[in-house]
């Protein structure tokens, strides 16, 4: 841990994204306590993110549809709104309140060691998104946590709207599991509105019903994931279904065994056996009913 004796002459506004190791900005204010990232801001810069994934995906759906689906909007649309609702009361910008708690106590790896303020973001958004992979799996191998999650699942439809299919539950769970990975990695709150935003486009892209030119869906599927490759995820063949986890990156996918390619010439029917006529009542009470295979 670094114990900080002085404090720097400079101000948080010159500060460089190409700070070097030990310099004033990691010496004397820890990155996320200084950083000028509010809560409101936080909230503020996550929903523009929101809002611009929500257009492009829809932009992207009508210029390259790889089905045409219509997508099952009152259920997904119900079950966004009761997370708003949910984790807005819960938890609102409780990521930037643990970010800026943990640099004020200096907790967390990027807290207590010198780097550069781009490495220390870069790190972040791998660090975070490793987080969601090991989530994301635990959440097909531990029946518990299927009950929730097979909401998402159980869209017979993939379209932008399935990236916003949750169960309440399932977003409740995931909290503690987010809010210490945040801590425990010791990211500014910057960088993780950054992570957020770069994670909810990328979550809306890859389940949007688009179609990329082949060579390219093919190029990016090397390191990220893929409209083609998600779509493959959510098969109704149930040995598939424990494929392809990542969100932004294929990284962990390919180096954990768990990696399956696919492409968007290839054919898939989605959802669960069995839930092809979820009503949103019935959505929000299926975790306490029957669990899909």
């Amino acid at each position: 841990m670094i114990h900080i004796t002085d404090r720097p002459s400079q101000s948080i506004a010159s500060q460089s994204l190409w700070a070097e190791p030990g310099s004033n900005w990691r010496r004397g204010y820890p990155p996320l306590y200084s950083s000028p990232v509010s809560e409101a801001q936080f909230q503020l810069l996550r929903g523009a993110g929101f809002i611009a994934a929500v257009a492009l995906a829809a932009l992207l759906q009508r210029l390259r549809p790889h089905a045409r689906l219509q997508g099952s909007w009152q259920v997904n649309g119900g079950l966004w709104f009761a997370n708003l609702i949910v984790i807005g009361f819960v938890c609102g910008a409780c990521a930037c309140t643990v970010a800026r708690w943990a640099a004020g106590a200096r907790f967390g790896v990027l807290n207590a060691v010198a780097v550069p303020r781009w490495f220390a973001i870069a790190t972040t958004l791998v660090a975070l998104d490793l987080v969601s992979y090991g989530w994301h799996r635990a959440n097909h191998r531990i029946p518990f946590l299927w009950r929730f999650h097979q909401v998402h699942h159980s869209d017979p439809t993939f379209t932008a709207s399935t990236g916003v299919r949750f169960h309440p539950g399932e977003l409740l769970l995931s909290l503690p599991v987010r809010l210490t990975a945040v801590a425990l990695v010791g990211a500014s709150a910057e960088a993780v509105v950054l992570f957020e935003v770069v994670f909810t486009v990328a979550n809306l892209l890859e389940h949007s019903d688009i179609d990329l030119p082949l060579r390219f869906e093919r190029t990016l599927g090397r390191v990220g994931i893929t409209p083609a490759l998600h779509r493959r995820h959510h098969t109704k063949l149930g040995p598939d279904r424990d494929s392809n986890f990542g969100t932004i990156f294929s990284t962990w996918d390919r180096l954990l065994g768990t990696y399956l390619g696919n492409d968007s010439a290839t054919a898939i029917e989605t959802g669960l056996p069995g839930f092809d006529k979820l009503t949103l009542p019935r959505a929000l009470v299926l975790p306490l009913q029957r669990t899909a295979a």
